[in-house]
């Protein structure tokens, strides 16, 4: 994706199911979960890079005895610190006794964050100030250990404004407006009530209070108290929670927006936001590590035993293609061959608009996260040369010369590293004029393999906002005298805000909704927006379940080629001599390619949960009021 987008976390969890001396003696370390950790967060920083924190409990502790430890960093590389940080308190409390070296129950008892039960957290600050505070794991404390609640998800809900006035309704003084606090303190609430009815209820069986404490632990139904808690909720989310005594538990929304994997042996539960992370961190094959069905959280009680149970009814499964395009780590298995489909999808337009002169065109890609769908294409592409070769012979096979033969099978796919960025240049100016003629220098482009007479074939996983398109990639592209550049997306027009994660939240950023802003101009239909946004505010009090989204109506007047054609006069600058082709990857195409990954409200506008429909239509609101505020 050329225009740098933040989206959402990535999340993981790793729940040790032998004791400390087990993993000692097998692996040569205590400190096997911590490691383990350490490279499941590493392994998805490319889910987060602006903070990172990660929480233990230690299972079995006497009164007295810290048992949840927890550090969190906003650093330049914030994994790196936070496991640095963790890897320093370990050492300095081994260096004040020589005798912890050997004991290992000490070590457990004085060594911060060697414990049974961890979550990590990689997080993009998708919301709020990108301070120490907002970064996950959010505790909740308090006194009984029960009800100590230690949270971090990969989420936003559409209706926290709802889910804050119930918690407001029932008596409490929530400390921040966020989804993370409100969904915390939600748990929370039912937490403390489960706890209190199961100490009243152990106190008529004759339990005295210090009896009292394991039992709960062994009672606590945490399916239950999920249940209560989420019953509410909208959005999309894969979160996970530890209770101070040593349950936990993730739990994945039911339309299953969100990924999250899992793998079980007999040693480690380990949940993640990829497949592959587990498969390459545990050395595990990819029958091994399994999705969590939508709707279901897998908890692990404090005695190790683990159950999937479903939380809430799974509804039509919409999980996000962005996932399958973009975000998550190319090397899983079904991702891979994807991403290949969706560049061998966009050939036959591609052919189009160079005009089948294949011999005449260059075909190369941007940015690397774009790579695969480029070998899907250049795939597709041979195939097509092939069968060309195979007609020119068959057609002439009792002429042609050997020569000619070889003159038509030495026909190839003309494939180059065209640009290059400059990971050390720095726009440090930041007057606008300066900036961006810096910004057009951050790639760096490779000279001689381009003719005057040649197409230039750029594909992009995705194009979001054009910011970079505009000011640095075809500006770079256009020093090559290209006849002609086509600009190649694998993923259709992005038309539609998020609002289940990734960091799409205003509509005017999108370079697809300025398009059909200034076709509405161009043929005369500008009233349209002022109806729109008449109709999106008659709906301000209306039910979440009765909202349509009404800014399918700006688009609705044109075709898809009509508004990528648009995009491509804005995004063409006078100083562009090349003729400048914009295509899109087409909706039926991307469901094609992604069968079961069929989430793509960015791209239709259909969204799978109710408070959709209200996050657009106030994103139009705000856009019409020149309001620079989130929707959600």
């Amino acid at each position: 994706m050329s225009d740098a987008i933040k989206h959402e976390c990535g999340i993981a969890h790793v729940r040790l199911l032998k004791p400390l001396e087990y993993y000692k003696k097998k692996y040569g370390t205590a400190f096997y979960g911590i490691n383990k950790m350490y490279l499941i967060m590493e392994k998805q920083h490319n889910r987060g890079q602006d903070g990172a924190g990660f929480a233990s409990i230690k299972l079995d502790m006497n009164p007295g005895e810290r048992y949840i430890s927890r550090v969190r960093s906003v650093a330049q590389q914030p994994i790196q610190d936070v496991f640095e940080q963790i890897n320093y308190r370990i050492n300095s409390v081994l260096a004040t006794s020589s005798a912890l070296t050997n004991d290992l129950n000490e070590q457990k008892r004085q060594l911060p964050y060697l414990g049974e039960v961890m979550l990590g957290h990689v997080r993009y600050g998708t919301f709020g100030k990108n301070s120490v505070e907002s970064v996950h794991p959010f505790l909740r404390q308090n006194n009984w250990m029960h009800r100590n609640l230690i949270l971090a998800g990969n989420f936003n809900m559409t209706n926290v404004r709802q889910l804050f006035n119930n918690l407001v309704e029932i008596g409490q003084h929530p400390k921040e407006y966020t989804d993370t606090i409100t969904i915390m303190e939600k748990i929370g609430h039912f937490l403390d009530d489960a706890v209190s009815k199961l100490y009243k209820k152990l106190k008529k069986e004759g339990y005295n209070k210090l009896e009292c404490s394991p039992l709960i632990a062994e009672r606590l139904n945490l399916k239950k108290i999920l249940k209560k808690a989420a019953k509410n909720w909208d959005g999309g989310y894969a979160m996970a929670g530890m209770i101070g005594h040593g349950d936990s538990f993730v739990l994945r929304d039911p339309a299953g927006i969100r990924p999250a994997y899992y793998y079980i042996d007999d040693e480690v539960m380990v949940v993640a936001s990829e497949r592959p992370v587990i498969q390459t961190v545990f050395n595990v094959n990819y029958d091994s590590v399994h999705e969590l069905p939508p709707g279901h959280a897998i908890i692990a009680k404090q005695s190790g035993q683990i159950k999937i149970e479903e939380i809430l009814e799974p509804i039509d499964r919409k999980a996000c293609s962005f996932e399958r395009i973009y975000f998550s780590r190319g090397s899983d298995a079904e991702i891979y061959q994807e991403r290949k489909l969706l560049g061998k999808l966009i050939v036959p337009e591609v052919l189009k608009q160079v005009d089948h002169d294949i011999k005449n065109t260059v075909f190369s890609y941007i940015p690397n996260t774009a790579e695969t769908s480029f070998f899907g294409m250049v795939e597709q592409l041979e195939s097509y040369l092939n069968d060309r070769k195979t007609e020119a012979i068959l057609k002439g096979k009792r002429s042609l010369s050997a020569e000619n033969v070889t003159k038509i099978l030495s026909q190839h796919t003309r494939i180059e590293k065209i640009a290059v960025k400059d990971v050390k240049l720095r726009t440090f100016i930041t007057e606008d004029s300066s900036r961006d003629d810096l910004v057009a220098h951050v790639y760096d482009v490779t000279y001689g393999v381009i003719k005057p007479e040649d197409n230039l074939v750029i594909i992009d996983d995705s194009i979001v906002r054009g910011t970079t398109l505009k000011k640095s990639i075809l500006k770079m592209m256009d020093r090559l005298s290209p006849k002609r550049i086509v600009v190649v997306s694998s993923a259709p027009q992005i038309r539609y805000p998020d609002c289940y994660g990734i960091d799409m939240a205003n509509l005017e950023g999108l370079v697809a909704f300025q398009a059909a802003l200034s076709l509405l101009e161009d043929s005369g239909q500008s009233d349209l927006i002022k109806t729109v946004y008449r109709k999106c505010k008659s709906q301000e009090h209306f039910k979440d379940s009765e909202v349509q989204n009404f800014v399918k109506e700006i688009y609705a007047p044109f075709s898809a080629e009509q508004i990528s054609a648009k995009i491509a006069e804005l995004l063409s600058t006078e100083t562009i001599n090349a003729e400048v082709k914009i295509i899109f990857q087409t909706i039926e195409n991307l469901h094609k390619a992604c069968p079961n990954n069929l989430g793509d409200w960015y791209f239709t506008g259909d969204y799978p949960t109710v408070g959709g429909n209200r996050v657009v239509n106030q994103a139009f609101i705000n856009f019409f009021e020149g309001k620079q505020e989130r929707a959600y």
